[in-house]
């Protein structure tokens, strides 16, 4: 009898084993996004005199690494997966696991999942933005700065934001009508007095070339105990004919901090129209002055006069395939002269008066 090598026996059961897994396991996919850009970026002089000059980066706009699937459990009902990690092209860091994660299930009934992702008012309109999410994007105007992963105590400014600890239910799509609901658990209350959490809402149309949101969220207990923060936004996009599509938003914080009340009013505005091979693209954002009497300055932004800013982006894509697109854009923030916004990703980090502003040549690619 001729005698099998141990070694080959073993890597025999190891295929007998994965391919089982494989049976049980419907689908598997790997994906992912690479996003980087040469910028030079500068700050004009601040209302206080100082000047951060100009500097030449190499920049990641929030690349990402994922796996995601999905289990046939009988029926229309099915189990959902998904790890998604950042890493930093530039730089070479990254975490697995710090972007949309999630186990759950999805049927007839709509989808419910668990675990670490964006709320259902940050997705509601994220594709509004055609410089979503980039140094240029939105986030700098609306939402008050982005946090690509906080839970309820580690950052308490940002209505975009991806949750740790949150439970969210989406609907199924009803002829174009979809809803969704997310916790935000109060894991914190162990930590802190004053028990925070969040609770995220959005409703919107999606049929053809239109497309209407609505969202709304709660901080529960943010800024101080028994106060609540909340935000509301509206938006409508549509796809014409032409090859053009054309965005509109409208959006209002409302911050309740230890001194007061701080309010303020955003808006937003895209055009994307194709363009010979590519596409030409701008945005253009206004945040009013902050009203009210608090006095603290929360995220970007203050009470008072000259507190509100405008942010404008041009630029164009140039697809080399279904795929991989090259990229430029300017884009440039005005502040008033007591306001301090910034880029919300890739932040300069400037004074009272200055004007963030970025010209950049990049490289996205999709797997």
């Amino acid at each position: 009898m001729k005698r099998v090598p141990m070694r080959s026996t073993a890597l025999a059961v190891a295929a007998c084993c994965l391919a089982g897994e494989a049976e049980a396991q419907s689908s598997v996919t790997v994906y992912g996004r690479i996003n980087t850009a040469l910028e030079y970026s500068n700050a004009t002089t601040a209302t206080d005199g100082t000047h951060l000059g100009g500097t030449g980066r190499l920049t990641n706009n929030r690349s990402v690494f994922g796996l995601r699937g999905e289990e046939d459990l009988g029926g229309t009902l099915k189990a959902i997966w998904q790890i998604e990690s950042n890493f930093s092209l530039d730089t070479g860091q990254g975490q697995i696991a710090g972007r949309n994660d999630r186990v759950g299930l999805q049927g007839k009934a709509g989808t419910f999942f668990m675990g670490h992702w964006q709320t259902p008012y940050t997705e509601a309109t994220a594709g509004y933005d055609p410089y979503y999410p980039t140094t240029a994007g939105y986030m700098a105007l609306i939402g008050n700065g982005s946090t690509s992963s906080s839970d309820n105590v580690q950052d308490t400014s940002s209505f975009d934001r991806r949750q740790k600890n949150i439970i969210v239910y989406k609907t199924p799509s009803l002829a174009g009508f979809s809803a969704a609901a997310a916790w935000g658990i109060n894991e914190e209350k162990l930590t802190v007095p004053r028990n925070p959490g969040l609770y995220s809402f959005s409703a919107g149309y999606d049929n053809g070339p239109l497309n209407v949101a609505l969202a709304y969220e709660i901080h529960q207990n943010y800024q101080v105990k028994g106060r609540n923060d909340d935000a509301m936004k509206a938006g409508v996009s549509y796809r014409f004919p032409t090859d053009t599509t054309v965005a509109l938003l409208y959006e209002r914080l409302h911050y309740r901090t230890a001194t007061g009340d701080l309010t303020r009013n955003g808006y937003y505005t895209s055009l994307v129209q194709k363009l010979g091979p590519g596409s030409l693209k701008i945005g253009f954002a206004l945040a009013s002055n902050g009203a009210g009497n608090a006095t603290e300055t929360v995220g970007f932004f203050r009470s008072g006069p000259d507190t509100g800013a405008t942010q404008i982006t041009v630029g164009y894509d140039y697809p080399l395939s279904k795929r991989t697109t090259l990229f430029a854009y300017y884009s440039r923030i005005d502040n008033k002269k007591n306001a301090v916004y910034d880029f919300a990703i890739n932040e300069l980090g400037v004074s009272a008066g200055a004007d963030p502003q970025t010209f950049a040549l990049g490289m996205r690619h999709f797997f």
